[in-house]
């Protein structure tokens, strides 16, 4: 399937495919949509010897192409990861349905009666990297959520990925409901991402889940409305009216809980007139560590091991031990500095002082904004979300970490008893 023709053919057969089963699971009820989940997490774990000997030769391949230790690790499955994969499905049949919820139900002047039903989006194009627990993870939240969904996963992973659907589409069809609800692309060419893109007849919402580079050529290619976040650019903020004991143990946390994640602190800004007390603390920890500190004149002065910050520093989503700092005068500066060069993902203010909290939960632009807690926070599960298909630094529709309900949207119910217009 190398000739263009083939694969618009091929993707374009794919969505009309996943169209007519989108229109069939939005008419499932829960308990079908539950006991589809349950015969999915099944099928993994029956298949699981299949699954980890499909995954054995995507890593061997992933190796002789000369990948890194990071990248296989992400790539490789044990029974362990399996397992968890299965309960990860057992887990999204647990969570509550939202769709056909009806909310915000009122009487109008003229006798008739408004709501909102909630309703699934549609078919949703989901491309990922090398992690093959997503394919399991994306299809089990689209499956809840009433959405069929088309994946397209590494090519590094193909092998993994294609087993894991087969247990999916043999879950769905377990369950009577139609197996195109999930499907996964097969042919590694990149030509078919690009088909997927421009299918905004049969496709509604393409949610990118990798790094930078693959997000901005989504960005530049797609004709389709997206859900993604591109930077995670996260700020804590220590204010001058910051418990130190706490504001250290959060600091620490966000930065040093884990470094490759998109909710990890990347710039600590501390008010002048707590730096001194609160600086050589954190520095020492974060040194201990082997987190390379580079910071602007005053933080350096304060610790002289930091390096010097150049402007670059601001913008920069390390996702590595490495942390720029600068000492602030107040409030509106940290908050002017997170409007400049934050990515409108996660920012937290460490404070004692109420209407400075409200300020920064007011004021500051981001999809997650939090007060006296960790930007590790910003997560799906740690939200109640029960699991996320992602984060969204995009203003409509989702924001924030997306769940099932981000998954959905709302339509207008109107009941009448006879009324006109008049």
């Amino acid at each position: 399937m190398n000739a263009p023709s083939e694969i618009k053919s091929y993707m374009l057969e794919l969505g009309r495919r996943a169209r007519a089963a989108a229109r069939q699971l939005a008419r499932a009820d829960s308990a079908t949509k539950n006991r589809a989940l349950g015969a999915i997490a099944a099928a993994i774990r029956a298949d699981a010897a299949k699954l980890l000997a499909e995954n054995a030769q995507d890593v061997e391949n992933a190796r002789k192409n000369g990948e890194d230790a990071a990248f296989v690790d992400r790539l490789t499955l044990t029974a362990g990861s399996v397992e968890a994969m299965a309960r990860g499905v057992d887990e999204v049949a647990k969570l509550a349905d939202p769709v056909g919820q009806i909310s915000e139900r009122r009487r109008q002047p003229t006798g008739i009666e408004v709501a909102r039903m909630r309703v699934p989006l549609g078919v949703i194009g989901i491309i990922y990297e090398s992690r093959p627990n997503v394919t399991a993870d994306a299809a089990a939240l689209c499956l809840k959520s009433g959405n069929a969904c088309i994946l397209r996963g590494g090519s590094e992973s193909v092998r993994s990925n294609l087993a894991i659907a087969a247990c999916v589409r043999a879950g769905l069809s377990a369950a009577g409901l139609p197996a195109d609800a999930v499907q996964v692309i097969e042919t590694a060419d990149r030509a078919a991402v690009g088909e997927l893109l421009r299918m905004n007849q049969y496709v509604d919402i393409i949610v990118p889940r990798g790094g930078k580079s693959l997000i901005e050529r989504i960005m530049a290619e797609s004709r389709i409305p997206m859900i993604k976040h591109l930077d995670g650019v996260c700020h804590v903020y220590i204010d001058e009216r910051a418990d130190i004991d706490k504001a250290i143990r959060i600091a620490d946390n966000a930065k040093t809980q884990r470094y490759g994640t998109c909710n990890t602190m990347e710039t600590l800004l501390v008010h002048r007139n707590i730096a001194a007390r609160v600086l050589p603390r954190l520095a020492k920890i974060y040194l201990d560590k082997g987190v390379e500190l580079r910071g602007d004149e005053s933080a350096r002065q304060l610790v002289p091991q930091m390096k010097t910050a150049s402007e670059d520093d601001w913008y920069a989503e390390y996702l590595a031990p490495i942390l720029a700092v600068r000492v602030v005068d107040g409030l509106d500066e940290a908050m002017d500095h997170i409007a400049r060069y934050g990515s409108q993902h996660t920012d937290s203010i460490v404070t004692e002082d109420t209407e400075r909290a409200a300020r920064f939960l007011r004021e500051v632009d981001s999809s997650s904004v939090m007060v006296n807690a960790s930007t590790r926070f910003a997560d799906g599960f740690e939200y109640g979300l029960g699991a996320e298909i992602g984060i969204s630094t995009d203003k409509l529709h989702a924001r924030g970490p997306v769940g099932l309900e981000g998954l959905t949207s709302q339509k207008y119910l109107v009941y009448g008893h006879g009324e006109v217009r008049g």
